[in-house]
């Protein structure tokens, strides 16, 4: 019955916000406040902007899944994070921090996360002198909601000032590397997010990562033939000769355009490309009709939770491999809030606890009130803030 509930309080919010057609529709993610068309998510005439968009909104429409990018490969990190420098020359190696970089490159094969690395009790340091912080959340992506307004309650707890920006991927990193934005939660690497610290990498500093095991996927219905993405080539028609994909400038789009279609030879196949929320209003079609429906998604991600769905193999590994979730903040930030940056430096969360908090954002909460939703977590968490503090997140 929570799962049914789940389902349609889903496809009313997806109703909602007119994007109930399959992705292809050109649809934006209505409360987010910010378009998820090529303009706005790609290129440089786009990311140069850095216009903040949909300041302070929510997430998605309650639908939204996790996280805008660029596709690539490769890892950044430092030593406060854990895993040393890395990036490309043409990003000034992007992983100079205010606590300094240490050797150790992450190869482009791992996700270069030490969760722990950095890790240390802040409850008995100085209170920074600076009190106002922006941290970006990115447009539809779940975790990076979860994780904006979460430590949005701990800083303000503990006396700061914080207004979240809720963005798309590029002008977000754009806003970062100008100073618009202090901090991003939801930096994707060593793949999805590559090419935006290869190209601002200079200009920002990482302050650890906090999730060890996001990945990109395709996903089907359970109940579909293909058990390999190798399978869709032969099985397309099964599928409307159709995989269903999200914002076109998502690095996860860019990912499967650019290397898992050309690895599969699925060229012929229909991709398309629109909005989180299209993409998870075609898998609830889907299972109304009973009919196979294949999608990109990603891990972590509630619908796995909400659908029989499961993810098809990738034996070529075209999607990619494991990935880290980092925080990276706007280069200076350590030295300006050294306090503020070993907290975000001490957050970590398993699994379980953000599945019930994205959870409890997207469904009882309709992506409407993450403060909210952030206050009722806590509540039944009531260590969570002294742990994080303390270091003792495990």
């Amino acid at each position: 019955m929570h799962t049914m509930r789940r389902k349609l309080s889903v496809l009313t919010a997806v109703l909602a916000a007119g994007t109930v057609a399959l992705a292809g529709c050109g649809s934006s993610n209505t409360d987010a406040g910010a378009s998820s068309n090529d303009s706005a998510t790609t290129g440089d005439t786009a990311g140069d902007t850095g216009a903040p968009a949909g300041d302070g909104s929510t997430a998605g429409s309650g639908a939204a899944g996790s996280g805008d990018g660029a596709a690539g490969s490769g890892a950044a990190g430092s030593d406060s994070a854990g895993s040393g420098a890395a990036g490309s020359d043409a990003a000034g190696s992007g992983a100079s921090s205010a606590a300094g970089s240490a050797g150790g490159a992450a190869g482009t094969d791992q996700a270069g996360c030490d969760m722990t690395a950095g890790v240390k009790d802040a409850s008995s340091m100085q209170a920074d002198s600076e009190k106002s912080i922006t941290i970006g959340s990115f447009s539809g992506w779940d975790e990076s909601t979860a994780t904006a307004y979460l430590m949005k309650n701990v800083l303000e707890s503990d006396g700061y000032t914080v207004d979240v920006k809720t963005l798309d991927a590029a002008p977000a990193f754009v806003a970062a590397a100008k100073g618009d934005v202090d901090v991003l939660t939801d930096v994707w690497l060593p793949t999805t997010h590559k090419t935006y610290i290869d190209k601002y990498g200079d200009q920002l500093e990482p302050l650890g990562c906090w999730y060890d095991n996001a990945k990109l996927t395709i996903a089907v219905n359970s109940s579909s033939p293909a058990k390999s993405i190798e399978d869709l080539k032969s099985m397309a028609g099964e599928y409307n000769n159709t995989l269903v994909g999200i914002e076109p400038g998502a690095g996860e789009t860019g990912v499967v355009k650019d290397t898992m279609i050309p690895a599969y030879g699925l060229q012929d196949i229909t991709f398309t490309t629109s909005s989180t929320s299209a993409m998870l209003a075609s898998i609830v079609k889907a299972e109304k009709d009973k009919t196979n429906v294949a999608v990109t998604l990603w891990k972590p991600h509630w619908a796995y939770a909400a659908y029989d769905i499961r993810d098809l193999e990738d034996p070529k590994g075209a999607m990619g491999g494991k990935e880290g979730l980092w925080n990276y903040a706007t280069k200076g930030f350590e030295a300006k809030y050294p306090k503020a940056a070993q907290l975000f430096k001490n957050m970590i969360i398993p699994d379980a606890d953000l599945s019930e908090l994205e959870d409890l954002m997207t469904q009882k909460y309709d992506g409407k009130n993450p403060d909210a939703a952030v206050d009722e977590w806590l509540k039944g968490k009531p260590e969570f803030a002294k742990q994080l503090a303390a270091g003792e997140l495990k």
